[in-house]
């Protein structure tokens, strides 16, 4: 599946694209140099090796990647890269800012930190875009707070910040147009201060003898 970003999203990229090249400016006027480059997903690598050890995953699709590299070493404590830690066959990358373009359908897809960068407009759009690579399952993490790394013109990079039941709202429309998808959702209010959600997917409601579907 491919989709046409709103004007203002196709400008929101033309700003993460400076950001990457050139650094970015904080709320407290320091003067960053190196954007979006950290492995956001390293932190909840425990889990995510559950999860991915239950549902079978061997590829996986990073959506909006930034600067990680699942073939880096020193990704664990013991020196291996994402892939190896996860047992992974391939990985594959997408990341519009820094031109990276390798979507295609994989056993999941892992989305972390990018759904708040997108505008509102897109989202649903990102979301369907989303979906329609993975095969078995998709993570996603969403920080529900402001950033402290503001755009080129100034506002801040978290541009659509919602609370954690909006965007369970706009996962349930998913879970019902893509219904033998699972999904993993992960919400945050501060850096690393995250909520998870219960694993579910839209066939089970449809399978349900009940029709109160919490």
């Amino acid at each position: 599946m491919s989709f046409k970003l709103s004007k203002k999203g196709q400008q929101l990229i033309e700003m993460y694209k400076i950001m990457v090249s050139g650094g970015y400016m904080r709320k407290d006027g320091v003067d960053l140099r190196d954007a979006f480059a950290d492995f956001s997903s390293r932190f909840y690598r425990i889990p995510i090796k559950e999860q991915f050890k239950e549902f079978e995953i061997k590829t996986v699709l990073d959506y909006g990647c930034g600067g990680s590299d699942w073939t880096e070493k020193n990704f664990s404590e013991n020196g291996e890269s994402a892939q190896e830690f996860y047992e992974l066959n391939k990985c594959f990358r997408y990341e519009p800012a820094r031109g990276f373009d390798e979507r295609v359908q994989v056993d999941c897809v892992i989305s972390f930190d990018v759904l708040e960068h997108v505008f509102i407009a897109d989202v649903e759009n990102t979301l369907n875009d989303i979906f329609s690579y993975a095969k078995k399952l998709v993570i996603l993490n969403i920080a529900c707070y402001p950033a402290n790394a503001l755009l080129p013109n100034g506002e801040n990079a978290h541009i659509t910040v919602r609370d954690k039941n909006w965007w369970k709202a706009q996962l349930d429309n998913c879970a019902l147009r893509f219904p033998n998808i699972y999904i993993q959702l992960l919400t945050s209010n501060d850096w690393q201060k995250t909520e998870s959600f219960p694993v579910y997917r839209g066939q089970d409601w449809l399978d349900s003898e009940e029709f109160v579907i919490k």
